[in-house]
């Protein structure tokens, strides 16, 4: 019997013409197959093979590798001296003197403030008090990285401010503050013999000078603020930059000096504002528990840290007088050095919740080595903002309680043991996948390499990106104004 007349589809689903004919014999037929066979084994090997076996026009070893982002944001980097980033750090490094505000720790002698050999990139301090804040060094580091090594990373490096989106300010600014801090607190509010103020000041008033800022009115202008007293006696003047900062808490306060709301000291809150600015995570201090690690946990609820603490923060004081008895519950006084730290990595990893009430400011470097133990967060802070939101749920691995509930009897440890097995397990599988998104560490000597592509620095860098409409908007705006004429500030929205 005749075979049917069947059309068949080739590689790539293209009918071929000669198939269209009746097939009239079986050499044919065995033929035919004979090709396809052939044509499909060299597919396979051409899918299977290493890349430069697939095309001979492959980019050399020496070449920019192209970026996996469709869109990058543009980022010039503002010219400042080097003593106002790395050279900070070599001044830190060479310095003799301890942290002051660290107890000592017997058994475990802090390791030396200085180093050895000049480095061009030095490392960041490891201070806990400061390795927190550590956002400026990494951001920086990414921009700083050759070209070459750059396809992962979100920002790309332009020449010229003309062409970028954004002008990032390479000055360190928590960096500067905390020196001033651990060596001379006692200066800090005020101005005269303040070097952190100096040095906020040479930096705002090489910003302010450029054409890039003239363009602009400081509007695309990016500075990390991650220690809440970063620039603390210039904030009113770059108030229309896009600012990284941990949360807003520090921002709404006033002058501890003050003794009335009319201090020329007051800190506006319509300074900040999620239309233009950006939160971003506090670099943890505890390394990275992965879900395979995990172990049985045995603790309800674990907390650290100290308990009596000022504004927002008294919540603490309270809930630590109604916890500290509970069984399953373990309330420690705790202090940022090595023995702390050991008893945190310790609690954390074996406690089904940890506790994250706010304290000076809404949020704290507890709740990010929290995620990194795959401790379930107990988030009690009702103006926290946190970083990545948008992009990233916390309702996903966190537990949501308000301030007025956690303080009824009884009411909190209720409702965290209502939490199943399984509940709690997903709340787990979910912090496992966001953990990278809170790493600040490329692993690379100086933080110049490549970056995690899922990392902070490429998710801060995804944020800003996100403000540009609105802040290109405000920037248009305020060019067509005529002389004389001021924009009131409207921005009290959240």
């Amino acid at each position: 019997m005749p075979l049917k007349n069947t059309a068949t589809a080739g590689a790539g689903g293209i009918l071929h013409p000669s198939i269209l004919r009746p097939l009239c014999s079986v050499p044919s037929l065995l033929l035919s197959l004979a090709l396809a066979t052939v044509l499909l084994s060299s597919l396979f090997f051409l899918r299977s093979a290493p890349p430069l076996l697939r095309s001979s026009s492959s980019s050399s070893s020496s070449e920019i590798p192209p970026s996996p982002y469709a869109d990058r944001i543009g980022v010039h980097v503002a010219e400042l001296p080097r003593s106002l980033n790395y050279g900070l750090l070599e001044r830190y490094w060479s310095s003799p003197h301890p942290d002051s505000r660290i107890p000592a720790d017997p058994d475990h002698p802090s390791r030396p403030t200085h180093l050895r050999k000049p480095a061009d990139y030095p490392p960041y301090p490891e201070n806990p008090l400061i390795k927190q804040y550590s956002a400026e060094y990494w951001i920086l580091g990414d921009l700083e990285t050759p070209p070459g090594a750059r396809g992962g990373s979100f920002a790309e490096r332009v020449a010229s401010w003309e062409e970028a989106d954004v002008v990032f300010v390479p000055f360190f600014a928590t960096l500067s503050a905390e020196m001033q801090l651990g060596r001379d607190k006692g200066k800090f509010r005020r101005k005269e013999g303040n070097e952190d103020y100096a040095r906020q000041r040479e930096a705002v008033d090489l910003v302010k000078g450029s054409e890039a800022w003239r363009r602009s009115g400081g509007r695309d202008h990016v500075f990390v603020l991650t220690d809440p007293v970063a620039m603390w006696h210039v904030r009113d003047e770059i108030a229309p930059a896009i600012l990284l900062v941990v949360d807003f808490g520090g921002w709404y306060r006033l002058d501890s000096k003050s003794s009335n709301g009319s201090s020329s000291d007051m800190v506006h809150h319509t300074q900040v504002s999620l239309l233009k600015d950006v939160v971003v995570p506090y670099t943890h201090l505890l390394p990275r528990l992965h879900l395979s690690e995990n172990q049985k946990r045995q603790t309800l609820l674990y907390f650290k840290g100290a308990k009596h603490r000022h504004r927002g923060g008294v919540v603490r004081e309270k809930l630590w007088d109604l916890l500290v008895e509970v069984p399953g519950v373990i309330m420690e006084e705790g202090f940022p050095n090595a023995t702390g730290r050991e008893q945190s990595i310790k609690g954390m990893s074996s406690s089904e919740f940890c506790l994250h009430p706010a304290g000076d400011t809404p949020t704290s470097c507890r709740l990010f080595d929290a995620i990194q133990s795959l401790c379930i967060p107990v988030i009690i802070s009702d103006d926290i903002e946190l970083p990545f939101e948008g992009i990233l749920d916390y309702s996903d691995f966190s537990v949501f309680v308000a301030t007025a509930d956690a303080l009824r009897p009884n009411w909190l440890i209720d409702r965290l043991r209502s939490f199943s097995e399984e509940q709690k397990d997903r709340f787990r599988r979910n912090m496992a996948k966001v953990q990278p998104n809170f790493e600040y560490d490329s692993g690379h000597q100086g933080g110049i390499g490549p970056i995690p592509p899922d990392g902070a620095v490429n998710y801060i860098w995804k944020k800003v990106y996100q403000k540009l409409p609105m802040i290109k908007e405000a920037i248009v705006r305020e060019r067509r104004k005529p002389p004389g004429v001021s924009i009131p500030l409207r921005c009290h929205c959240t």
